[in-house]
C-alpha cells in the first residue's frame, strides 16, 4: 500500500504524518515548539527559521523510531502556518529570525505613494486599507529598519518556501501557500503583474520571490543531504500542497460552495471553496485553495481558539492535571463545564476581538465580556468564550452567503474545538446547521497528503481524492436554534455597533490598538 508523508508545521508544533491512499493515519509524530516564539520587544513574535527545520527533522526521525518504514513513503508534501516570513541569502541561509504571523510590529513612517495613487485611493475610500497593508508588510519593515539585512536579501520567503528550499535545494513554493503581505495576484493566482499597485506599496522585487507551483504538481525532489538528514529516499517527489488552512479545508472534504469549513484553530475561521473570485469582505481577497484553480472565501477571528488556551492557563489547572494523569485531551474535560451551564451562559456575552482587524471589526475593536452577575462561575466564562466564537463565525457565514449568493447547508469542523462534543453541539445550534466531524483530526495533514496522491497519479483530481480519502465520523444536528437566534439577532450582533464609539475613545486616549 502506498504511503504519503505530510509535514504539518503549525503555530504551536510540527507533525510528521503518514497517510495511506484511503486517508487513514498510519503514523504520527509531533514536536512542540518551545517557546512558540521569541519576543525581543513588546508585540514582536520571532522564531529561528533553522529551529523549524530542526523540529521537522526530529518529527520525521521519530516516525522511524516508532517502527514505520521510510522506504514505503512514495511522496511528501508540506503545509505550514501562514504569513510567517524569512529573508535568506543566495545559499538559502536565514539573514535573521523568521517573523511570525503573530508579530504585531508596524512602521511609523513610510515613503509617500505617488500622488495619483493617493488621490485614487482616497476617492475609492481604500487609503486606510492600503496604508495598513504597507505598515504591516514585513519586507517594508526590514527594508526600513534593517537595511543591511535587506541589501543582502537574495530571496524573501514564507516559511513554506524556506523549508522547500531545505528539502529540494530550489527557491520554489506552492501558490496555495501565498498568504501574507506579498505582491500576489489572488484573482489570477500568480505573482502580480508589473503594473500592479502592490509593487509600489512593497519593498520586495520580483527577483527576490520564489517560483510558484500549483497544488498537486511536482515541486521538486528530495536532495541527498536532506534525505540523509530526514532518513528518507534520495529523489523522493515533493508535491506542492498549500497553507495549513487551505489544506484543512481540502482535508475536511469541503470543495463545494454549500459546504462550510469551520476551524477552531489559533485563528478561528469559516471558509467555503468557490470556483470564482469572491471577496467576502470588500478589498480583502479570497485565499488560494489547496485544490486547482479555486478560492477560499475566508472570514477570520484572529486568536480565536487561542482564548481557550488562555482560559486553560488561567482557570483550567484542575483539568490540565487530570489530563496529564489520564493522557487525555484537556478540551474534552472542559465539556463538563459546558454541560453544567445553560445555553446563553445566563446572559454572559463575549466579543472575541483580542486582535483588531482593518474592516469588520475595525482597528479600534477590543475584546469584551458583558453581562456579569454574582451567579457566574468559571464554567459560565468558558461557555461565553465558546458561544462568542460561534457567534463571530455565524456572522462570517452570513457575510459569505451574501457575497456568494449561495447558502451553506452543512458544516465540517476541524481544529482543537472539534474534539469536544459539546463545542460541536454549540456550533451546530448557533450557526443553525448540522456540524460534522471528519474521520481524522489531522485534516490539514490529510489535505497535504491528498495533493501527494493526486500528484503521483493515484487519483485523477482533487475531487476523486476527496471521495476516496474523506469521511464523516460524527454528525451533530442543531437544537435550541430559536433561542440562540434571538440572542444573536437582538443582542450579540448589536454589541459591536454600540461599543464602537467607546472602543474609539479608548484608542484615542491610550493609543492602543495602534
Amino acid at each position: 500500500m502506498p504511503i504519503f508523508l505530510a509535514i504539518d508545521l503549525g503555530t504551536q508544533s510540527v507533525r510528521a504524518l503518514l497517510f495511506d491512499q484511503h486517508g487513514e493515519v498510519q503514523g504520527r509524530a509531533q514536536v512542540r515548539f518551545e517557546p512558540i516564539y521569541h519576543s525581543p520587544q513588546p508585540g514582536w513574535a520571532e522564531q529561528d527559521a533553522d529551529y523549524y527545520w530542526e523540529c521537522v527533522v526530529q518529527a520525521c526521525r521519530e516516525l522511524w523510531v516508532q517502527g514505520h518504514h521510510a522506504g514505503q513513503v512514495e511522496g511528501m508534501a508540506l503545509t505550514t502556518q501562514r504569513g510567517t516570513t524569512v529573508a535568506v541569502d543566495a545559499a538559502g541561509r536565514p539573514l535573521g529570525p523568521a517573523i511570525s504571523w503573530l508579530d504585531q510590529r508596524e512602521l511609523d513612517t513610510m515613503t509617500p505613494l505617488p500622488g495619483w495613487m493617493q488621490t485614487a485611493l482616497h476617492v475609492l475610500g481604500e487609503a486606510e486599507t492600503v496604508d495598513f497593508f504597507r505598515r504591516n508588510a514585513e519586507c517594508n519593515w526590514l527594508a526600513q529598519q534593517k537595511p543591511e539585512v535587506w541589501t543582502n536579501t537574495h530571496k524573501f520567503l514564507l516559511i513554506s518556501g524556506y523549508l522547500h528550499h531545505r528539502l529540494c535545494g530550489r527557491f520554489v513554493d506552492s501558490l496555495a501557500a501565498q498568504v501574507g503581505y506579498l505582491p500576489f495576484d489572488f484573482k489570477r493566482l500568480q505573482w502580480a503583474r508589473p503594473w500592479d499597485w502592490k509593487w509600489l506599496a512593497l519593498a520586495v522585487q520580483r527577483a527576490q520571490l520564489p517560483e510558484l507551483v500549483a497544488p498537486g504538481a511536482v515541486l521538486g525532489h528530495l536532495h541527498h543531504q536532506a534525505a540523509e538528514t530526514l532518513g528518507l529516499k534520495v529523489g523522493l517527489p515533493i508535491i506542492a500542497a498549500g497553507a495549513d488552512k487551505a489544506c484543512e479545508v481540502l482535508g475536511s472534504g469541503c470543495i463545494q460552495p454549500h459546504m462550510g469549513a469551520l476551524s477552531f484553530g489559533t485563528t478561528a475561521t469559516i471558509n467555503t471553496t468557490q470556483s470564482r473570485y469572491i471577496e467576502a469582505t470588500p478589498m480583502l481577497p479570497p485565499y488560494p485553495a489547496a485544490s486547482s484553480q479555486a478560492y477560499l472565501t475566508e472570514v477570520q477571528t484572529f486568536r480565536g481558539f487561542w482564548m481557550v488556551n488562555w482560559f486553560k492557563e488561567e482557570f483550567g489547572h484542575k483539568e490540565q492535571f487530570v489530563a496529564e494523569q489520564e493522557g487525555s485531551v484537556v478540551e474534552t474535560l472542559f465539556d463538563e463545564l459546558l454541560r453544567t451551564t445553560p445555553p446563553g451562559a445566563m446572559g454572559l456575552m463575549l466579543q472575541p476581538y483580542w486582535t483588531p482587524g482593518i474592516r469588520e471589526p475595525g482597528r479600534e475593536a477590543k475584546g469584551a465580556m458583558l453581562g456579569f452577575g454574582d451567579v457566574h462561575t468559571r464554567a459560565h466564562v468558558y461557555r461565553a468564550i465558546i458561544e462568542g466564537l460561534a457567534y463571530a463565525l455565524r456572522e462570517g457565514r452570513e457575510r459569505i452567503e451574501r457575497r456568494s449568493r449561495c447558502r451553506m447547508q452543512v458544516l465540517r469542523v476541524s481544529g482543537g474545538g472539534s474534539q469536544s462534543d459539546e463545542v460541536m453541539r454549540i456550533t451546530a445550534n448557533i450557526l443553525g446547521l448540522p456540524a460534522e466531524r471528519p474521520h481524522t483530526f489531522e485534516t490539514s495533514g490529510l489535505g497535504a497528503a491528498m495533493n501527494v496522491a493526486v500528484g503521483l497519479g493515484y487519483y485523477h483530481s482533487h475531487a476523486d481524492a476527496v471521495a476516496a480519502m474523506c469521511r464523516v465520523r460524527d454528525r451533530f444536528e442543531p437544537e435550541h436554534v430559536a433561542f440562540y437566534d434571538r440572542l444573536y439577532q437582538r443582542v450579540w450582533s448589536k454589541i459591536y455597533r454600540q461599543m464602537k464609539p467607546v472602543y474609539q475613545e479608548i484608542r484615542s486616549i491610550t493609543g492602543y490598538p495602534r
